[in-house]
C-alpha cells in the first residue's frame, strides 16, 4: 500500500507542478507593459450608507464614443485626419466604460444622491447623464493628453440640458509613464466638473 501510495505522489507532482505554471503563463499574445485606468481622486469612505427616493437619483449612462476610442488601445491623434494608437499601453477595459465609472463614482463622493450605471438600475423618475465622449488620450500637435466630454442631462418632465467639457495637461513626449497620471488626472478634473453640473 505504501508503494502505491508513493506511485501516485510521484505522479501527481509533476501534473500539479504543470498546472501551476500554467498558472503563470498567457496562452494569448503578449500583454502589454502599461495598462491605464481611471482612478477616482475622490471616492465614497467604505460603509458609508445612502438613502434616498428615484426622483432623486441619478443614472450615469455609459458614453457613446467613435470607433477610435471603441478599443482598448490608447489613442494619439496625429492631426486632423490621422490618428495613430500608443505603443506599450493599452486601456483595462474600453474608456467610455472606464470614463462612466469615474463618474458615478465621483458624484457619489461628492453628493447625497443615489447614483446608479446604467447595468445596475433601471429607476424611473431619475434624473439620467448621458452623452458622449470625444477624447481621451495624447494630442501630438499640442503635446499634451485631452479628455473632452459633451454630457447630456436629463431630469424631470424632459427637461434637457447639454454641456461639454474638458481638461488638457502638458506632457513633453508620448511616454505611457507619463501619458497614463495625466491622463487619470485631466479624466478626475473633467468628471469633477461634471459633478458639480449635475449638482
Amino acid at each position: 500500500m505504501i508503494r502505491t501510495f508513493r506511485l501516485v505522489l510521484k505522479m501527481a507532482l509533476p501534473a500539479a507542478a504543470a498546472l501551476t505554471l500554467a498558472g503563470c503563463l498567457s496562452l494569448g499574445g503578449k500583454p502589454p507593459p502599461t495598462l491605464f485606468s481611471f482612478t477616482p481622486a475622490q471616492a465614497e469612505p467604505a460603509g458609508q450608507t445612502t438613502s434616498g427616493t428615484s426622483q432623486g437619483a441619478i443614472v450615469v449612462l455609459e458614453p457613446e464614443s467613435d470607433q477610435r476610442l471603441s478599443v482598448n488601445r490608447v489613442l494619439v491623434t496625429v492631426d486632423e485626419s490621422n490618428v495613430a494608437y500608443l505603443k506599450k499601453a493599452q486601456w483595462v477595459a474600453r474608456p467610455a466604460r472606464l470614463f462612466q465609472n469615474l463618474v458615478a463614482e465621483t458624484i457619489r463622493a461628492r453628493s447625497s444622491r443615489l447614483v446608479f450605471t446604467d447595468a445596475e438600475a433601471s429607476t424611473s423618475g431619475a434624473m439620467r447623464l448621458a452623452g458622449r465622449l470625444l477624447d481621451a488620450g495624447y494630442d501630438a500637435q499640442s503635446q499634451s493628453v485631452i479628455v473632452r466630454y459633451d454630457a447630456i442631462r436629463e431630469s424631470a418632465g424632459n427637461q434637457v440640458s447639454t454641456r461639454r467639457f474638458e481638461a488638457r495637461e502638458p506632457v513633453a513626449k508620448p511616454d505611457p509613464k507619463l501619458i497614463g497620471p495625466a491622463l487619470n488626472r485631466v479624466a478626475n478634473q473633467v468628471a469633477s466638473d461634471v459633478a458639480g453640473w449635475v449638482g
